[in-house]
C-alpha cells in the first residue's frame, strides 16, 4: 500500500501541474515517511546509480536529435522517403511513418520528430485529402517509433535501472518497432481508400526513378547515421555511449559543411535544450533510485508478487493487469517517469511469473507508446497538436482510433508472443 500511495502522490502532482522533477521528489519523500527511512542516508545511492558510463549516451543522442531537427538532416530523410514511398495518397502517410521510423533510428526521441517531420509533412498531405486531426494522431503515432526503433532512450533508462545489457534491449523492441510500422501503414492505407479527396500526383516511372535517385543521393550523408551507429553497435565496434558520441561527432559537420543550415547560434541553442532535457531525466532517475532502493529494503516487490498472485489465479491474467496498469499509467505521465517508477517495482513480479527481463523492455516500451497517445495526459498527442495547428479536442477520436487498431495489438503481440522481442537478442547473442 505503501508504494502505491506513493505512486499516487506523484500522478496527483503532476496532474496538478507541478514539475515532474518535484513530483518524483516528493514520492521518494513520502516513501520515506512511510517506511521510517533517513532519506539523507539514501541520497548518496542515487547519487551513485546515475554516476554511470551509459548515461553519458543520454544527452548525446538527445542532441544528435536536435541538430538533425535545426541542421537539414530530418528534411533529407523526409524527401527521400517520400519519393520512394509516397506515389499515392495511402503512401504520403505511409511516407510518414517510415520518415519517424528511420529518424527514431539516430535520434531515439519522439519529439524531435514530431517537431521536425511534421513541420514538412502537414501542409501536402492536408493537400491531397489528409485531414488534419488524422495527420495529427499518424504524427502522433508514428514518431512514438523513436521509442522503439534503437537506439531507443527510454530503453537506455530501462536497462539503467533494471541493470540490463542496453543492447539487448535495443534488439528487443526492434521486432515490435517494425510490426508497428506496418501495422500503421496497412491501417492509413484502408482510411485513405474509403476517404474522398483529390489523388497525390503519379509521376511518370523514369521520373520517379529519378527523384528517388536525385533524393537519395542527397540524403546519403543522413541515412548513413543509422548504419553507423546500429552497425557499430551490433558489430562490436563500439558501446552505445560511444555511438551516441560519434552521431553527434557525425551530424555536426554533415548539418555545417554538407547541408549547410546549421551554424554556431544553433548548435549552441542544441546543446543547452540537450543539457536542459538531460538535467531533468538525471534528476528524476536519482529520485526513482532511492524509491527503488526503498522497495527493496521493505520487500515491497516480493508482496506486490504476492497481491497479484492472491488477486490472479494465472499467469495470462497477471500479464493483463499489468499491461492495464502500464498503460493507464502512461496516460497520465510521461515516458521517463513511467520507466522509472515501474521498472523496478514490476520486474520482479515478471521473473516469478516467467517473463524475461528483456521481453519485458518490450512490453514497457509499447504500453509508454500508447499511454503517451491517449488522452487525457499523451504529451506527444498535445505536442502534435501545437504542430499541425490542431484543436485536441478535434484529435482524440481518431487518436483512440489509431491505439485501438494499431498499437494494442502490437501490445497483445509483444506479450504473448515472446519470440517478436527475444529472437534478435538471442541470435545475436545478447541472451
Amino acid at each position: 500500500m505503501g508504494a502505491l500511495l506513493a505512486i499516487a502522490v506523484v500522478v496527483i502532482l503532476m496532474i496538478l501541474g507541478v514539475p515532474v522533477v518535484f513530483s518524483f521528489a516528493a514520492m521518494a519523500l513520502t516513501l520515506s515517511v512511510i517506511y521510517d527511512v533517513d532519506i539523507s542516508s539514501l541520497m548518496t545511492t542515487g547519487f551513485w546509480s546515475v554516476n554511470s558510463i551509459i548515461l553519458v549516451a543520454l544527452p548525446l543522442f538527445i542532441m544528435t536529435g536536435y541538430i538533425m531537427q535545426v541542421g537539414g538532416i530530418a528534411k533529407r530523410l523526409v524527401a527521400f522517403v517520400e519519393a520512394l514511398v509516397g506515389g499515392s495518397r495511402s503512401g504520403m502517410g505511409a511516407s510518414m511513418v517510415v520518415a519517424c521510423g528511420i529518424f527514431g533510428a539516430i535520434s531515439g526521441t519522439a519529439s524531435a520528430a514530431v517537431a521536425s517531420i511534421g513541420k514538412i509533412m502537414t501542409d501536402p498531405m492536408e493537400k491531397y485529402g489528409y485531414d488534419r486531426p488524422y495527420t495529427a494522431s499518424l504524427l502522433g503515432a508514428s514518431s512514438l517509433l523513436g521509442l522503439l526503433i534503437p537506439p531507443s532512450i527510454t530503453m537506455i533508462l530501462y536497462a539503467v535501472v533494471t541493470r540490463q545489457s542496453v543492447a539487448a534491449c535495443f534488439l528487443a523492441t526492434v521486432g515490435p518497432g517494425l510490426l508497428l510500422i506496418v501495422v500503421l501503414i496497412i491501417y492509413n492505407s484502408i482510411r485513405m481508400r474509403r476517404v474522398g479527396g483529390l489523388e497525390a500526383p503519379r509521376l511518370p516511372l523514369n521520373e520517379r526513378v529519378r527523384e528517388i535517385g536525385t533524393t537519395g543521393w542527397y540524403a546519403i550523408p543522413a541515412l548513413m547515421m543509422p548504419i553507423i551507429i546500429l552497425g557499430g553497435i551490433y558489430s562490436g565496434t563500439f558501446t552505445p555511449t560511444e555511438a551516441a558520441a560519434i552521431a553527434v561527432v557525425y551530424s555536426i559537420p554533415v548539418g555545417f559543411f554538407v547541408y549547410k543550415e546549421l551554424d554556431i547560434q544553433k548548435l549552441f541553442r542544441c546543446i543547452v535544450e540537450a543539457a536542459a532535457t538531460t538535467g531533468v531525466i538525471l534528476v528524476i532517475l536519482i529520485f526513482s533510485f532511492i524509491a527503488s532502493r526503498i522497495f527493496t529494503l521493505e520487500r515491497v516487490p516480493q508482496e506486490m508478487t504476492e497481491l497479484l498472485f492472491l488477486l490472479f489465479k494465472n499467469k495470462i491474467a497477471i500479464l493483463i493487469a499489468v499491461n492495464i496498469f502500464l498503460i493507464l499509467l502512461g496516460m497520465i505521465m510521461d515516458d521517463i517517469s513511467v520507466i522509472a517508477i515501474t521498472s523496478p517495482l514490476l520486474l520482479p513480479v515478471m521473473v516469478q511469473i516467467g517473463v524475461d527481463p528483456i521481453q519485458f523492455a518490450a512490453i514497457i516500451g509499447v504500453s509508454v507508446v500508447i499511454g503517451c497517445n491517449t488522452p487525457p495526459m499523451a504529451p506527444i498527442l498535445f505536442m502534435t497538436c501545437r504542430v499541425t495547428n490542431v484543436g485536441m479536442s478535434q484529435v482524440i477520436k481518431p487518436a483512440l482510433s489509431l491505439v485501438v487498431f494499431t498499437a494494442l495489438p502490437v501490445q497483445l503481440a509483444v506479450t504473448f508472443w515472446p519470440p517478436l522481442s527475444l529472437y534478435l537478442p538471442t541470435v545475436l547473442g545478447y541472451m
